[in-house]
């Protein structure tokens, strides 16, 4: 399916069955992107686990990947590099100079 293949934006979903989490996780590490993914679940165990595997620039956890102005926003892989929106993010937008006189 095209949509599995490619980064898509707009209200679309691409719905896959898996055995457990870790299937899970392996589908959705093995795209090209990974801007931002959403996953749902009340176990704490389950929830560490899948934040540390998910290969994603943001994970959201039990809501909808969504863009805060105070956090920084941006993916991996072939979604891009680097963030922008917050302190961490201005930074990318600027070219450091280092001057050295002596």
């Amino acid at each position: 399916m095209r949509l599995w293949a490619e980064e898509a934006f707009g209200p679309v979903a691409s719905v896959y069955r898996a055995a457990d989490l870790d299937e899970a996780l392996r589908i959705a590490n093995g795209l090209d992107f990974g801007l931002g993914s959403a996953f749902w679940s009340n176990d704490d165990a389950e929830i560490d686990h899948a934040v540390r595997e998910l290969q994603a620039g943001a994970v959201f956890v039990n809501g909808m990947t969504i863009s805060y102005p105070e956090l920084p926003f941006g993916g991996i892989k072939r979604s891009g590099y680097g963030r922008e929106l917050s302190m961490e993010g201005i930074r990318e937008f600027c070219n450091l100079k280092t001057v050295w006189v002596a």
